[in-house]
């Protein structure tokens, strides 16, 4: 019995030393680094000055000045879809915000733990205009643009196959290579997530008015963040961080007004915003972790308008991304 307790112990404290290994690393580093896409429009893709931009991005931001109180603080690392996840096992990124659909597989056999959902797509196609197709049986035959190591590629096959359809992959690499490839003419369509798809036709068709992203989607794609397993303290940091920023838009806390309603006397105000109570303590952060966060991106309605959403060029709808108040699927744990 005395050595099981003594080997117990030691578990427990190996466990609790791994728990918080990134959350100290990060802070002794004084920066973040967050892996990233090598270039999905509203998502994370530099811009002409090589400054990455879009919503994963911005959680990188709110979690760094959550963390370390900057938002700046953040070194992105541009990664493929093949080596996204060996990025993270090997510990060359603290945590993975890259567009990465969240899949038993990828939950039980990789090391990671999948956070929670904070953007849900769907598997898309799109086609010129000048081509009539308008549904994906019209697509039988058609060659088929598909980016290499993705759900999109399993996807594609499973599908056809269940449907009778005898499209042709031509698989890529690369997504830029993929891009350059289907506006160049050589692919009849492109798949991708449908967000994906809208973003390549705003940002790299050469005329988006020619192309048009056809209203069926063949899978689900819960997209979400990763990190890896027996890192709890850090897994509850990102799961918390993406239900605060859920939670400041169903309370009305935004980017401009979080200064001023950290002075508010509602409870779940003050719970949030680090007026009172100790959520920030309890993960090793300060209690006003989620008042920088919110105060360096806005909350998830900014971050997802800015981005993806009507202010951006994508100009996609809230959909199934709104709030469970307003017939959509995010909903914040609650802060108690």
């Amino acid at each position: 019995m005395r050595k099981i307790v003594i080997a117990f112990g030691l578990l427990v404290t190996s466990a609790a030393t791994a728990s918080a290994a990134t959350l100290d690393t990060v802070k002794q580093r004084g920066t973040l680094v967050c892996g990233v896409s090598t270039g999905f429009a509203g998502f994370s893709a530099p811009d002409s000055q090589g400054n990455f931009k879009g919503l994963d991005v911005d959680y990188c931001k709110a979690l760094a000045a959550g963390v370390l109180g900057d938002p700046t603080k953040v070194r992105y690392v541009a990664l493929t879809a093949q080596n996204r996840f060996t990025a993270l096992q090997s510990g060359e990124i603290d945590v993975l915000y890259r567009n990465s659909t969240e899949t038993f597989l990828r939950g039980v056999t990789l090391g990671l733990r999948q956070g929670p959902i904070n953007f849900y797509d769907g598997q898309g196609f799109v086609v010129k205009k000048d081509t009539g197709v308008t549904e994906l049986k019209g697509l039988g035959g058609a060659t088929v643009c598909v980016a290499q190591g993705t759900t999109h590629e399993v996807t594609l096959g499973d599908y056809g196959r269940a449907n009778n359809i005898d499209w042709k992959p031509l698989v890529f690499d690369r997504v830029d290579t993929m891009y350059q490839t289907f506006f160049g003419g050589r692919c009849d369509a492109m798949t991708q997530d449908a967000s994906a798809l809208a973003g390549a036709v705003a940002t790299a068709a050469p005329n988006a008015a020619d192309y048009v992203v056809l209203p069926q989607t063949i899978s689900k794609e819960p997209l979400g963040p990763f990190t890896r397993n027996g890192d709890e303290v850090w897994t509850d940091i990102i799961a918390w961080l993406h239900y605060g920023l859920i939670e400041a838009e169903e309370i009305g806390v935004t980017q401009s007004n979080v200064d001023q309603m950290a002075k508010s006397e509602a409870p779940a105000v003050q719970r949030l915003l680090g007026s009172t109570g100790d959520l920030g303590s309890r993960l090793g952060l300060d209690n006003k972790w989620l008042l920088q966060a919110v105060k360096a991106v806005g909350n998830y309605s900014e971050i997802f308008e800015r981005n993806v959403g009507q202010n951006s060029p994508l100009k996609l709808a809230r959909g199934l991304n709104a709030t469970w108040s307003k017939g959509g699927l995010m909903y914040a744990v609650p802060f108690k």
